[in-house]
C-alpha cells in the first residue's frame, strides 16, 4: 500500500512544477505528517525530492529528474477509455485505476502539454443520466464488473416479478442507459444472449472458471439491436393522426423516436394546409394521449375513436376554462 502511495507522489510531482504538503495530502488522501515522512523516504531511496520552506514552498522534483514507473498496468489503460465517464467509473469501482492511468500519462507528457487533461475535461463532460431522476447505483454493480473485465462466469439471483430465479451467466459487457445500468451476457446453456437490469439481481457470486469469448460479439451492435427490440415489443397499438407542419417537426420530441421515423417515412401526401396524416405506432391509448397532448392544437387524432374522444373532452374543458 504505501510502495504504491511513493509512486503515486513521484508522479504527481513529476506531473506538476511543484506541491505544497496540503496539496500531497488530499490527492494522496493521507495526513501531512505522512507526507512529511513519505518525502524522506523517496530521498532516502534515491529519488530527488527537494523542500522548499515557508509560505510558497512545497515539494518538488530536483534537476528534471523522471521516473521510468510510467507503464500503464492492463486495469489502468483499461480504465483510461473509460475515463470520460467518472460516474460510471465511481460506480463500477475503477476510480482508483482510472486516477493511477492518468497520472502516468500526465507524467508522460512533455511540460508544454501538462494542461492537456485539465483542457479537455473542462471543454467535455458526460453526465449520463436522465432529467429528473435520481440515480441509484446497484449495490452488485462492482462484483459484476470485476467478473466482465476477468471474464468470469458467474451465477445471478435475478428478480423477476414477484418470484428470484438463478441463472449462470457469462458476462459479456455492461450498459449505462440514462442512468440505469445493463449487463449483457450470454446463457451457457444454448449460447443466447440475454440483457438485464443490474438493479433486479439479488446476488452475484463469481466463478473462478474463465470463459471463451465469442470474437464476434460487438456490445454497441448487440444494444442496438436490444434497444429497437424493446422498443418495437411495447407499441403494441396504433393511432391515426393529422399533424401540421409544426407537429410533424416536434414528434419525435414527445413519441419514441422509432415511432416517429416509421410514422413520418409512411406519411401521405401533405393536404391544402400542409397537414400530413401519419398512422403512428404507440404503446397503448393512455401513453398515446399523455404524448401528443404535448402537441396541442398541432396534432389531430382520427383514430382509434376512444383516442380521439379523450381529446375530445379535454378540448371542452379547455374551452370551458380559457372560453369567453
Amino acid at each position: 500500500m504505501r510502495a504504491a502511495r511513493l509512486i503515486k507522489m513521484v508522479l504527481l510531482l513529476q506531473s506538476r512544477p511543484s506541491m505544497t504538503a496540503a496539496e500531497l495530502a488530499r490527492e494522496l488522501e493521507v495526513s501531512e505528517r505522512t507526507v512529511t515522512r513519505d518525502a524522506q523516504a523517496l530521498s532516502e531511496a534515491g529519488v530527488p525530492v527537494y523542500a522548499d520552506r515557508g509560505r510558497a514552498g512545497g515539494y518538488r522534483l530536483v534537476g528534471g529528474y523522471r521516473t521510468r514507473l510510467t507503464g500503464l498496468a492492463r486495469s489502468e489503460a483499461e480504465a483510461l477509455f473509460l475515463s470520460g465517464v467518472p460516474g460510471a467509473l465511481r460506480e463500477m469501482g475503477l476510480q482508483d485505476a482510472a486516477s493511477a492511468a492518468r497520472l502516468k500519462v500526465a507524467a508522460a507528457l512533455l511540460p508544454s502539454l501538462r494542461d492537456a487533461p485539465d483542457s479537455a475535461a473542462q471543454r467535455f463532460h458526460l453526465d449520463a443520466p436522465a432529467w429528473f431522476r435520481e440515480p441509484r447505483t446497484p449495490g452488485l454493480l462492482p462484483v459484476t464488473a470485476e467478473a466482465v473485465w476477468a471474464d468470469r462466469r458467474i451465477t445471478a439471483a435475478y428478480r423477476r416479478g414477484e418470484s428470484t430465479v438463478e441463472r449462470e451467466l457469462e458476462p459479456y459487457g455492461l450498459v449505462l442507459k440514462a442512468g440505469v445500468w445493463y449487463l449483457c451476457a450470454r446463457v451457457p446453456e444454448g449460447g443466447a444472449f440475454r440483457t438485464y437490469r443490474m438493479d433486479r439481481f439479488a446476488a452475484v457470486e463469481i466463478h473462478e472458471q474463465r470463459f471463451a469469448r465469442d470474437p464476434d460479439f460487438d456490445l454497441p451492435a448487440h444494444w442496438a439491436a436490444e434497444a429497437e427490440r424493446f422498443a418495437r415489443s411495447i407499441l403494441r397499438a396504433e393511432a391515426v393522426v393529422r399533424l401540421s407542419p409544426a407537429g410533424a417537426r416536434g414528434l419525435a420530441r414527445v413519441v419514441d423516436p422509432l415511432s416517429a421515423r416509421e410514422a413520418l417515412a409512411g406519411a401521405g401526401e401533405p393536404d391544402g394546409d400542409g397537414w400530413v396524416t401519419v398512422t403512428l405506432p404507440v404503446e397503448s391509448e393512455e401513453v398515446a394521449h399523455d404524448q401528443l397532448t404535448a402537441l396541442g392544437p398541432e396534432a389531430e387524432v382520427l383514430a382509434p375513436r376512444g383516442l380521439r374522444e379523450r381529446f375530445a373532452r379535454d378540448a371542452a374543458r379547455l374551452a370551458a376554462l380559457y372560453g369567453t
